[in-house]
């Protein structure tokens, strides 16, 4: 099957990151579902417009869990992933639509930037105490290895 590769770059999180459980092949794995708008300027001069894109993103596994600790809403990021063409049957009828799964999402917020957004109490939806909840509970936002200001997560990570 063909797929085509998607890129929002500069976008920015209209809320936050919701994350699940659900269950897979070998046991319970993460996902999150995340909202992405970008915008395009078109035009010149008083004629210029801002057209805004928004794009709903499924992240899986270690990514998603990642993204639900690191990420909120107005988190600023790009994304590349795939568009894949979803229809099925129902009541009789084929419905068809589209899914986005992220490949790649690069974190573009400084640390600073970061902290003070969860210092805010910005709510987020990740579950508390369900399971898995705790993965990743005990690092703190600087530990591990990081990058400078970025934290790249990649799909299978």
């Amino acid at each position: 099957m063909a797929t085509v590769q998607v890129f929002q770059r500069n976008a920015h999180l209209a809320g936050a990151v919701k994350l699940e459980f659900v269950n897979g092949r070998e046991g319970p794995i993460a996902k999150a579902v995340l909202t992405a708008i970008s915008s395009v300027r078109r035009g010149a001069g008083d004629a210029r417009e801002e057209e805004a894109t928004a794009i709903q993103w499924t992240l899986w596994g270690k990514q998603a869990e990642n993204a639900a600790e690191y990420l909120g809403k107005g988190s600023h990021v790009n994304i590349v992933g795939r568009l894949r063409n979803n229809h099925y049957e129902k009541a009789g009828e084929v419905v068809y639509g589209f899914d986005f799964t992220a490949d790649e999402v690069d974190y573009l917020d400084s640390r600073a930037e970061s902290e003070a957004r969860r210092a805010r109490g910005e709510p987020s939806d990740a579950p508390a105490g369900g399971a898995g909840s705790s993965v990743g509970a005990s690092q703190s936002p600087g530990s591990g290895s990081r990058r400078g200001a970025r934290r790249p997560a990649r799909a299978g990570a």
